[in-house]
């Protein structure tokens, strides 16, 4: 058949759509790299919050601002929601909640750097158990090696037993929140899903932080507190929830392995929390853990 000059053809369409998938994957994994920076960053700038506030407190602010910004762009229509839609908001949000306090918690007790790589040890082991026992549980058994290296600094153990346990439940919370964010993008329009899902967990985590922030709060600490709830965590929520849209949740774990690397840099610029080469190659072996779990997920 001759190929008219207007057609485009079968070649030209699939040409097309790859290279419309390739840039789908690009704008995602830009969007998890902001996301992970942001993270990162604004747990590390949060420190004097966390001092002045406390951990549930810092963490009820920020949620509490960051539902506020989001509920006045977005305006979600919360009276139209199916209960389907509001059980995943509910259950979404409950665990975020959850999950940044005991994030919070920990990195008031214990290094930046060692509370994420903690916090990788959920998603990676739901991820590597998720096939059964095989091979493939050397991913998390590599990770617990590299957590044990980033605790150690060369003259002790560094931390406590309390910021441990909660950088585990967060881990837990983590790797809840990462399967629920994508059932949750798509089941609502837009950045509805965040918006009500940010709604809820201001709210449960107010009968634990109210208390303890609402005396300290003044003009600067409510500025404080409104720059620091785009950085964590309006702004990464939405990159990722987004960027799940874009690309499969393999490659976005796959990528969000480097978490551990970004949070220990981001400890040594902000907090001069310096790293001894032990502690680097236990956040290498984390990274590495994560990563090659995930891939090997993928090629199953």
């Amino acid at each position: 058949m001759v190929q008219q000059p207007g057609d485009i053809g079968m070649d030209g369409v699939e040409a097309k759509l790859q290279s419309a998938s390739s840039s789908g994957m690009a704008a995602g994994a830009l969007m998890c790299l902001m996301s992970m920076s942001s993270i990162q960053f604004g747990a590390a700038l949060s420190a004097p919050a966390i001092a002045t506030f406390g951990p549930a407190g810092a963490s009820w602010l920020r949620l509490a601002f960051a539902a506020v910004m989001l509920a006045i762009a977005i305006r979600p229509p919360v009276l139209r929601y199916s209960g389907a839609q509001w059980i995943a908001a509910l259950v979404l949000g409950t665990t975020t909640a959850l999950m940044t306090m005991c994030f919070f918690a920990a990195i008031e007790r214990i290094p930046l750097g060692l509370t994420v790589a903690i916090d990788f040890l959920g998603p990676l082991s739901v991820a590597t158990l998720g096939f059964g026992m095989s091979w493939r549980l050397a991913w998390p058994a590599l990770a617990g090696v590299g957590v044990l290296f980033l605790a150690y600094d060369g003259e002790g153990w560094v931390g406590s037993l309390s910021g441990v346990l909660f950088a585990a439940g967060s881990a837990v919370g983590w790797a809840i929140y990462i399967l629920l964010t994508k059932k949750v993008g798509a089941a609502f329009k837009g950045l509805e899903g965040l918006s009500m899902s940010l709604l809820v967990a201001a709210v449960v985590a107010t009968p634990f932080g109210f208390a303890t922030a609402v005396p300290h709060l003044d003009a600067y600490g409510l500025l404080e507190m409104a720059g620091l709830a785009l950085l964590v965590p309006l702004l990464p929520y939405a990159l990722e929830m987004t960027a799940l849209r874009r690309m499969p949740t393999a490659s976005f774990g796959i990528l969000m392995s480097l978490e551990p690397a970004i949070g220990a840099l981001a400890g040594f610029i902000i907090l001069a929390q310096p790293m001894t080469i032990l502690q680097m190659m236990g956040t290498a072996l984390v990274v590495t853990a994560s990563a090659g779990a995930t891939f090997s997920a993928e090629k199953s």
